[in-house]
């Protein structure tokens, strides 16, 4: 049964479970270091970037709601994720999730030392601009329908608006499984997890942060149970199971925690929220 209450929980500061071990793995300094929230799934985005790619970096946590100086100065709404580039003097930065793994994936794709476990690439190759475009039409259904349905359904508060928030957040998902099946139905069954002999795509890591929050933040909050089918359900078990999506993820209570603000929609519990209740674009 979902909490009736709200408890008053706060959000984390440090990462839990695997993504607690693989910040410390990445504590010392390198020539890019990522400002990011451990709850927040667009820093994961970059995060899983980061590791699927081997690009050497420094993960560094900040509180965003505090926003601190030195993060005002890589982002200006203060914002994560953040990236600064410290091989320039003084140090460059980028902000903006979408942006920030852009850049990832041109600089692995240049002649930057990687730091061990692959040498693939988020997207098809550049001889094959039409499977690329494909790829980016999954991203972007990713970012117009399935990000704001999922804040809009957290944050509901009557029934009938839970309701209505479910329904949005299904249809986001089947939205994206129909760019699925027509990027297979035209042969194109190598890029993206959604064939099992796929490799992790581009709009996958800018799905996967929440398809896994759906599976425990909108299951403790909501009760949601996530669509059926044998191929959804085999997509969501290699996303998740990904080895550089796994590093990324904490325990299940760090979410729980942290979303409990967005789950009885506090005030100003963050841009994000705020917009989703105006009814405006996503910061």
């Amino acid at each position: 049964m979902a909490p009736k209450q709200d408890t008053g929980r706060s959000y984390h500061l440090q990462c839990t479970g695997e993504a607690a071990a693989t910040a410390q793995a990445h504590a010392s300094p390198e020539s890019i270091t990522l400002f990011g929230s451990c709850f927040c799934p667009f820093v994961q985005r970059v995060w899983v970037t980061l590791e699927h790619l081997g690009i050497d970096y420094m993960y560094y946590e900040v509180d965003p709601y505090k926003k601190p100086a030195e993060l005002l100065e890589l982002s200006p709404k203060g914002l994560v994720p953040a990236l600064r580039l410290n091989n320039f003097d003084p140090p460059r930065a980028l902000n903006e999730s979408t942006v920030i793994m852009d850049f990832l994936e041109e600089l692995a794709t240049s002649n930057t030392k990687r730091s061990s476990h692959t040498t693939e690439s988020l997207f098809p190759p550049l001889s094959d601009p039409y499977a690329r475009a494909l790829i980016r039409l999954q991203a972007d259904n990713v970012n117009r329908s399935l990000v704001p349905a999922f804040y809009r359904y957290l944050q509901a508060q009557d029934e009938a608006k839970q309701v209505e928030g479910a329904r949005g957040f299904v249809e986001a998902i089947d939205g994206l499984l129909t760019l699925f099946k027509r990027a297979e139905r035209e042969g194109y069954t190598q890029y993206g997890l959604w064939h099992e002999r796929g490799s992790l795509s581009y709009a996958d890591v800018m799905a996967a942060p929440w398809l896994f929050r759906a599976t425990n933040v909108l299951k403790h909050y909501r009760g949601f149970v996530l669509p059926e089918g044998e191929q959804f359900r085999a997509y969501l078990d290699r996303v998740l199971n990904h080895p550089a999506f796994k590093r990324t993820c904490s325990a299940e209570q760090l979410y729980l925690d942290s979303y409990e603000r967005y789950a009885f929609n506090r005030p100003n519990t963050s841009q994000v929220a705020n917009a989703i209740n105006a009814g405006t674009a996503l910061p």
